[in-house]
């Protein structure tokens, strides 16, 4: 553990009010290292400036674009360069941590208008981008400025590789462990049952492929429950869903990190049927710290984080028949089930926040040696240059 007392800035590129795991870990991280004794101040884009904590600082409101695979929800441009520079101006930090700096988000102008200590934490995990590669000679000079760089996973460090050549240490997303494994079992969730979790309106997320599934795992237990958690319209949703199986699929909207903690420690099975973008997959080592047995897609990032299988099952991606066939398998297995959701459970301990700041203290350490704090680049050069670039290829 660094033994100093540090004055940490932490940007987070997505809006602050909108869920998502790039928010939650960064919430979740400046937490810890409040708790711990560091000063640390979050500046993120914000809808609701009223309602943000103490330690976020509003850059101002966010807009939407979409982005790989998803929406996302960020802020950028020259008012947004100057909230930046003002932030930082003001901050007197030891160091700068930086989220998804390679995308055009307040990080990636934070990169551009500070100098000093600066590390930068890469969560994407995306295929070969043309739009990366129109823009890789603006962002690799200001990428060469960080002082290290974190992956979250093996997947977002190939996707760093591959988009900007270069290379970065692989450091997962933290979880509270503790939070998740102290859950209470609730009846009400309990049986042949399956639970979700996730923005379920969103393609990628993948509950289409378990809708598709339920015919044939119906057959097999005709008692089976889908529980489906997280933000969206459940009216527009269910008309895709077969009118026979309707009342298979309960919609519980959004819940709390504590009904989070009951429902995995509840349902036979959770299932991750996502078919791509996800670079790490925080909501499934949630799970395993929560007692679940989980499904998923085998993904990379979701392959990896359950060791090939070792800590959870998978199923060939965007397959429902295959899911079907896994979850069969298991609902008929308990001590399988058991099994699983037992080792799950023990790995989870390696994205404890006790262990993952460890590493992310000692990369602290590695970028803060020379003792010189963050300070402002030369006003504007870097805004200036990007407008030149943007100005040629109009």
């Amino acid at each position: 553990m660094l033994t100093k007392k540090l004055k940490i800035g932490i940007v987070c590129p997505y809006g602050w009010d909108t869920p998502g795991g790039v928010q939650n870990h960064v919430r979740d991280l400046a937490e810890f290292l409040i708790a711990a004794g560091h000063k640390v101040s979050v500046l993120a884009p914000a809808i609701d400036e009223e309602q943000l904590p103490d330690y976020v600082v509003s850059a101002g409101k966010p807009i939407s674009i979409p982005y790989n695979g998803a929406v996302a929800r960020v802020l950028f441009g020259p008012i947004a360069y100057a909230r930046v520079r003002q932030w930082i101006g003001s901050g007197e930090f030891d160091l700068l941590h930086l989220h998804e700096p390679a995308i055009p988000s307040i990080s990636l102008l934070a990169c551009w208008a500070a100098e000093g200590p600066m590390v930068g934490t890469f969560h994407a995990a995306a295929k070969r981008q043309k739009v990366i590669f129109a823009i890789g000679p603006i962002l690799e000079p200001a990428i060469e400025k960080l002082s290290a760089r974190i992956a979250v996973s093996e997947a977002a460090r190939l996707t760093l590789t591959d988009h900007l050549e270069t290379d970065a240490i692989v450091v997962p997303n933290g979880i509270y462990a503790k939070r998740y494994s102290a859950g209470n079992f609730q009846e009400k969730w309990a049986g042949n049952t399956i639970g979700f979790i996730g923005r379920f309106e969103e393609p990628r997320k993948g509950l289409q492929v378990l809708v598709d599934a339920l015919p044939i795992i119906a057959r097999f237990a005709p008692d089976v429950k889908v529980f489906v958690a997280g933000p969206g319209d459940p009216k527009e949703f269910e008309k895709v869903i077969d009118p026979q199986l309707r009342d298979r699929f309960e919609f519980l909207g959004r819940i709390s990190e504590q009904e989070k903690a009951d429902f995995m420690s509840s349902v036979s099975l959770y299932v991750a049927p996502n078919t791509g973008g996800e670079s790490f997959g925080i909501i499934l080592a949630e799970a395993l710290a929560g007692g679940a047995c989980v499904v998923a897609s085998d993904i990379p990032a979701f392959d990896s984080l359950l060791g090939g299988g070792e800590f959870g099952a998978l199923f060939e991606s965007e397959n429902s028949t295959d899911l079907a066939k896994v979850i069969i398998d298991l609902l008929r297995d308990e001590n399988k089930r058991k099994e699983l959701a037992s080792a799950g459970k023990k790995h989870a301990q390696v994205f404890d926040w006790d262990v993952v700041a460890e590493q992310i203290f000692s990369i602290y350490e590695m970028a803060i040696v020379g003792g010189k704090g963050v300070s402002l680049s030369s006003d504007g050069r870097a805004w200036g240059r990007f407008l030149s670039r943007d100005e040629e290829k109009k």
